[in-house]
């Protein structure tokens, strides 16, 4: 298993309670919910580099007293085809 297994399972439970969320609203809740927490560089490539989770745009805000852009995440749409 991956050193980021369970950030990654957990991203994963966070999108499917919320429809989608930005990467700051990812990173806040996996460094309250862990008591180990993680960097910043460490939830970009999970969401990067996952397939689970696509970038669906881009909010611009004010994040810890300045302005970011930052990318907004959702879950992969899997379309399955059903035989009929």
């Amino acid at each position: 298993m991956s050193r980021t297994g369970r950030l990654r399972n957990e991203v994963e439970t966070y999108l499917g309670n919320n429809e989608s969320a930005n990467t700051v609203e990812i990173f806040d809740h996996l460094n309250s919910r862990f008591r180990w927490g993680a960097t910043m560089n460490q939830v970009g490539n999970i969401l990067a580099k996952d397939s689970r989770f696509e970038k669906v745009g881009h909010v611009r805000g004010q994040f810890r007293g300045s302005v970011y852009t930052v990318c907004v995440w959702s879950l992969t749409q899997q379309i399955t085809s059903a035989t009929a």
